[in-house]
């Protein structure tokens, strides 16, 4: 993976973690947090679309993908922060 790769990849996953931050009523963790949560969204999405033989392509598809991710973990530690 080259720099400018990773660089889409971080921005990505920022971007979706604040998506996720949005949609997830009351799952937020603050900005910082959110953006945390996307990140490591965007690998759990690319794993769990993996494990169900989905397939995205394209920068859209990448977000898509991340968002999905990200929502999943803030699901996750919503139930844990309780």
């Amino acid at each position: 993976m080259g720099l400018m790769s990773f660089v889409i990849w971080i921005a990505t996953g920022a971007l979706a973690g604040w998506v996720a931050g949005r949609l997830m009523k009351g799952g937020g963790f603050g900005l910082l947090g959110n953006i945390l949560l996307g990140i490591l969204g965007a690998v759990v999405g690319g794993w769990a679309f993996g494990l169900l033989g989905l397939s995205v392509t394209g920068w859209v598809g990448l977000l898509v993908r991340a968002i999905a991710g990200a929502s999943l973990l803030l699901f996750l530690a919503g139930l844990i922060k309780r």
